[in-house]
């Protein structure tokens, strides 16, 4: 198979979608690679670095995209990119199509397959290639929200983890899982005051057994989300339904209440976001304010840190590009039914139900899409 791997083109998004190391495991499989120009800058790969594991260097992403078998990618194709698109060209990303609907359109146009790294699940239940940017995101929120809260940002003016005699920031964390988990280790590393809201009664157990007193779980309820989140400092939005639009847990007339000069940071947004006042933001211009609140929406966060990221990414992106390109699309997908839950278009149709559901679709089984 040819695979091919363009430049990301999102706006501050440094990330690639494989590395040389995973470029010479893919040619030892036997695969051509053909990587574009300064592709791997961001990470510190050079061109050299992806010729000597074999790829081949195209100086366009036209060339690429008209020519590859398989697109790997990390941000959802741009619409310059969906252009690019053929019918049964794999693209295989992170895709985010619940909000976002003319991305969608254009995938379905394309006749291409589209396999989002966000919806692909695991023996376990869990995401296993959403789980390292969601450790990453985790991780960054709360740096991120502390920059945020200095008073040269326009913050409150707060160190999260006080000093001797002041108390330190309070960190409201909205859901439990990998991101909510990942910024707890980083606030309470910082010495802030943290609480978790979480709906699971096992996940709360779980978090309580992983931190014992240092994090307070409560109960979350639309009631306990007021209370908490007009009390913080910093607020993580760490919410998840896979493949959905997150749940809209913040509401605008919330934030009246909310201490002025607090920060909202949502790394839900990828997902439409956790608060109705959420909007996607870039590196370039990441935050805004609404009615005195601080509003941290970067949709790649990771990009901030893209080799870590990157080399994150591919160790769990890797096993399923090989499966993909030795087998085809669709003996791999019907090999592991973990890899076909991550197919959300395929020849113009909608197969992940989610997706469907939120934006008024007909939702086409996976299965029906691969016997076609």
């Amino acid at each position: 198979m040819l695979i091919g791997v363009p430049k990301e083109i999102k706006n501050h998004e440094y990330r690639v979608g494989m590395t040389p190391t995973s470029v010479r495991e893919a040619v030892r499989h036997g695969h051509q690679v053909w990587v574009q120009t300064n592709a791997g800058s961001g990470i510190g790969a050079t061109d050299a670095d992806y010729a000597q594991a074999g790829a081949k260097i195209i100086p366009t992403a036209e060339e690429i995209f008209a020519r590859a078998d398989m697109i790997v990618k990390v941000k959802e194709p741009q619409a310059v990119e969906r252009r690019m698109l053929r019918p049964g060209q794999v693209l295989y990303t992170y895709l985010h199509l619940a909000p976002d609907p003319e991305q969608t359109k254009d995938l379905v146009a394309s006749g291409a397959v589209c396999i989002a790294y966000e919806t692909v699940t695991s023996p376990r239940g869990g995401l296993p290639l959403l789980a390292p940017m969601s450790q990453v995101a985790g991780r960054m929120s709360v740096q991120s929200g502390a920059h945020c809260l200095e008073k040269a940002q326009g913050g409150r003016g707060v160190l999260l983890g006080g000093v001797p005699g002041v108390a330190p920031g309070k960190v409201v964390i909205l859901g439990g899982g990998v991101v909510g988990t990942n910024a707890a280790v980083v606030a309470l590393g910082m010495g802030a005051d943290v609480t978790i809201l979480e709906k699971n009664t096992d996940r709360m157990e779980e978090l309580v057994a992983r931190f014992g007193t240092g994090v307070k779980t409560i109960y979350s309820t639309q009631g306990a989300v007021e209370d908490e989140c007009a009390t913080a400092d910093l607020v993580i939005g760490g919410v998840l339904i896979p493949g959905a639009a997150a749940p809209k847990l913040v509401t605008r007339a919330m934030l009246k209440d909310w201490k002025p000069g607090s920060v909202l940071v949502d790394v839900a947004i990828d997902q439409g976001g956790c608060a109705e006042t959420s909007k996607a933001t870039t590196h370039a211009d990441p935050t805004y304010v609404v009615d005195g609140v601080i509003h941290y929406c970067v949709a790649n966060m990771p990009g901030g840190v893209a080799r870590t990221s990157t080399y994150a990414l591919n160790n769990v992106t890797l096993p399923f590009a090989l499966a993909i390109a030795n087998k085809g699309w669709k003996k791999a997908l019907a090999d592991d039914s973990h890899l076909k839950n991550g197919l959300n278009v395929a020849d113009g149709k909608i197969t992940y139900k989610a997706v469907a559901d939120d934006l008024g679709y007909s939702y086409v089984a996976a299965e029906m899409a691969m016997a076609a």
